[in-house]
């Protein structure tokens, strides 16, 4: 079988599952285990939320409101990177099922675990436990065997 742009994880996916093609377009049909579905669905908020809080910087310092012009600027763009990063990370990794995808979303998880516990101690439980709390579930989704049999099996 051949896939057209997509690398070798869009053909195993498609081999493992019974794919065909959607269409024609040389597309399978691929099942995913929920797990990994899961694990995208996490990373995919994060990168969400990341995105929100840049843009949101961002506009703060275009008005004026931002005392650090330097600094505000800094955040904004790192929130927008850190964003779209892990939204290509859901996208373009785990929801394809490419091998590369789950390095990135188990170490973001694993940085965040820390955050969210840190923000908890700041008096900030409402903020930092859900944040813990989604980044237990990624990583457990992301390390499910569903999820590694989709992603590594051959």
């Amino acid at each position: 079988m051949v896939s057209r742009g997509g690398g070798e994880g869009r053909l195993r996916m498609r081999d493992r599952c019974g794919g065909g093609t959607a269409a024609g377009r040389g597309y399978g049909v691929r099942v995913r285990p929920l797990t990994l579905i899961i694990a995208a669905l996490v990373v995919a908020l994060e990168g969400l939320v990341a995105f929100g809080l840049g843009v949101y910087a961002a506009v703060n310092t275009i008005a004026g409101q931002a005392q650090e012009v330097i600094t505000a600027a800094a955040e904004s763009a790192f929130g927008l990177l850190i964003g779209a990063g892990l939204l290509w990370v859901a996208w373009g990794g785990l929801l394809r099922a490419e091998r590369w995808g789950r390095a990135p979303g188990v170490l973001t998880q694993i940085f965040l675990i820390p955050v969210g516990v840190t923000i908890t101690q700041s008096g900030l439980p409402g903020m930092g436990v859900p944040l813990i709390v989604a980044a237990v579930i990624g990583l457990v989704a992301l390390l499910a065997p569903p999820t590694t049999k989709a992603m590594f099996d051959e």
